[in-house]
Parts: C-alpha cells; sequence; structure tokens
C-alpha cells in the first residue's frame, strides 16, 4: 500500500489548526502541525510534505517568509491561508511560489476541496505535453536554444541546466511541447494544474514571470516566452 499524502498545517491559532488537521486526516491525508514561521520550515524541512496549508500571520517570521524559504528546498504545493481578502497579500503571496489562496473564514469542505484538487495536479505534464511514460524513447524538445527533456525533467538553456520548480518546468515543457501554439491561462492550468483546479488564473502570471526571468527572458522583447496578448502565452521561436 502506498504512503499517505502528507500534508502540514501551519497556524498560530493553534486549536484552528488541530480541527483542520484532523479534517485532512479524516480524508486520509498523513498530517503534521506547526504553529510559527522557523518550526514551520523545520517541519517542512523534516517531513518533506507534499502540500503545505499555511497562515499569512504567524509569529516568529510570516507565512511569505516561510514560503519563501520553504522554496528554497521544496516543491511543495503550498495553499496559502489569510484573514483579509487583500489583493497585494494575494500578489506577494503567489510572488514568493505559493500555488493558491485561500481566505478566512472558510469551510471544512471548501479546504479539503482545494488541497484534493492540488493533488491530483500530475507531477509531471500530461494533456497538451507529451507523456513521457508511454513513450520511453521520446526526444527532447528542442525550441532555439532551449531544450526541454520531459523523461529526465530537465531543461538546457544554451547547454547550461536550468534550476526550475516543478511548476515552471510543467509550463515550459507545455509550451515547448506546441512552440506555435497561443495558450490561455485556462489551457495552461488544465496542462499543468489539471482540470480541477479553481483558484485565480492569474497565478499562471506569477510562475510565467518566475521562468522568463530563469531564462533571462524580458518580457518587452522575449526570445523564449511571448505574450500574446488577449491571449496568454507562448514560446517566442519555434
Amino acid at each position: 500500500m502506498a504512503d499517505p499524502l502528507r500534508v502540514l498545517v501551519v497556524d498560530d491559532e493553534q486549536a484552528l489548526a488541530k480541527v483542520v488537521g484532523s479534517y485532512l486526516e479524516r480524508e486520509g491525508f498523513a498530517v503534521d502541525l506547526a504553529y510559527d514561521g522557523p518550526s514551520a520550515v523545520v517541519a517542512a524541512q523534516d517531513h518533506r510534505p507534499d502540500l503545505v496549508v499555511l497562515d499569512l500571520m504567524l509569529p516568529g517570521f510570516d507565512g511569505i517568509e516561510v514560503c519563501r524559504q520553504i522554496r528554497v528546498f521544496s516543491d511543495a504545493y503550498i495553499i496559502m491561508l489569510t484573514a483579509r481578502d487583500e489583493e497585494v497579500d494575494k500578489v506577494v503571496g503567489l510572488s514568493v511560489g505559493a500555488d493558491d489562496y485561500l481566505v478566512k473564514p472558510f469551510s471544512p469542505r471548501e479546504m479539503i476541496a482545494r488541497v484534493r484538487a492540488m493533488l491530483r495536479r500530475p507531477r509531471t505534464v500530461t494533456g497538451l505535453a507529451p507523456d513521457p511514460q508511454s513513450h520511453p524513447g521520446l526526444e527532447p524538445l528542442t525550441v532555439g536554444d532551449l531544450v526541454v527533456d520531459t523523461v529526465a525533467h530537465r531543461a538546457l538553456l544554451g547547454g547550461a541546466a536550468l534550476d526550475l520548480t516543478r511548476t515552471e518546468f510543467d509550463l515550459l515543457a507545455t509550451m515547448a511541447a506546441h512552440p506555435r501554439t497561443a495558450f490561455t491561462r485556462r489551457q495552461l492550468i488544465d496542462a499543468v494544474w489539471g482540470p480541477g483546479w479553481y483558484g485565480d488564473e492569474h497565478v499562471v502570471d506569477v510562475h510565467v514571470g518566475h521562468l522568463r526571468r530563469k531564462l533571462g527572458d524580458d518580457a518587452n522583447s522575449p526570445t523564449h516566452i511571448r505574450t500574446v496578448r488577449g491571449v496568454g502565452y507562448g514560446m517566442a521561436a519555434g
């Protein structure tokens, strides 16, 4: 039997963290709890969760810094919690690598639905991009000086390896598999996050921004990823 998926719940309201944890345990997840920023980072290092439910306001240091530090060593899915529906909080949270956002108060059913939707997301790109499991001899994708190897799960730019998160790699592989296609945000979400995912579609913009920086791309004069006005994104060459 496969090990249960592991979720780290981080909230300084210990009673709330325990309630959230109990709901997740009833759904079959293995759950760890942390109540402040520093212990959350240590717990993520020790337990290697598949997903982190992370409160924005924490003692020690806040959820933004926790997210930033976790992203150094982990590509776990991260759902941030906040008591405020402030756009700036949302953008900052997504900008440091959170995958989704949930505003307090929320129903346990909604939280479980978000967690399940996130964890249904494939570990490698399926859908629009080739599936390496069904194509064992699949050749790497080449677009200009960019090589994307979906079997080895690595990307090279000018022969140098790129340090990409899973999300960044999956976005790049999806677009590189169809370099002449202009993808909508929804198409990219369906291919990378999975068709059951729901949330703010502008999460795509944040991850594309990170990807562009790692590619050394200029959004105003792109050599790798172009913005297609009124549509979304695609490869700049192909």
